[in-house]
């Protein structure tokens, strides 16, 4: 654990395509309320688009959470990583099906470019499945070096992006999943 003591805003962007997309994206968003040092504020709708890059493959389930964290960038990705393997989530070829993925796009206003992280995420300035979640629980979130979600989104092709439903996630509860362990 880091030293840091200032819960930092994050989001995170989980999408699924693979062994019942809803419940995997679900779960994750479960999970994410249970790291340490770390609370959900905002969870999104789930959404439903299509593949990106290799298309030969079942349309994906999507949402955006917002969270508080003390950890920092590189301690987040990697307790994703391991959300995603515990999911059974396999790297075989860019683009590929997957049961669960989770990206950090937004790290409060940090921008990083290093090997295996990149901040703000690449190209979700460019991505209706990635900006409208996020939109739907804080359209004024500023992407560095880019604008604000809402500006974004006035920028880019729906890309046939479908909400699924009115209500948020079943996985949040009201107000928030606190967590009393959060700086």
């Amino acid at each position: 654990m880091s030293a840091r003591t200032v819960a930092e805003p994050v989001f995170v962007g989980l999408g699924a395509n693979l062994a019942d997309p809803e419940q995997q994206v679900g779960q994750a968003i479960a999970e994410l309320a249970d790291i340490e040092h770390t609370q959900v504020v905002s969870v999104s709708s789930l959404y439903r688009s299509a593949p990106v890059g290799y298309t030969g493959q079942p349309h994906f389930i999507n949402a955006a959470v917002e969270l508080r964290t003390a950890l920092s960038p590189r301690e987040l990705l990697e307790t994703l990583h391991a959300i995603e393997s515990r999911h059974g989530r396999t790297r075989s070829f860019r683009n590929a099906p997957r049961t669960l993925d989770l990206d950090l796009l937004l790290y409060a206003s940090t921008t990083i470019d290093e090997p295996g992280l990149t901040l703000p995420h690449p190209r979700m300035h460019e991505r209706a499945f990635v900006l409208l979640p996020i939109a739907e629980i804080a359209p004024h979130t500023l992407v560095p070096g880019h604008g604000s979600v809402a500006q974004l989104l006035t920028q880019v092709d729906q890309q046939g992006v479908e909400r699924l439903a009115r209500e948020r996630c079943a996985m949040q509860k009201p107000g928030g999943m606190e967590k009393p362990d959060v700086a």
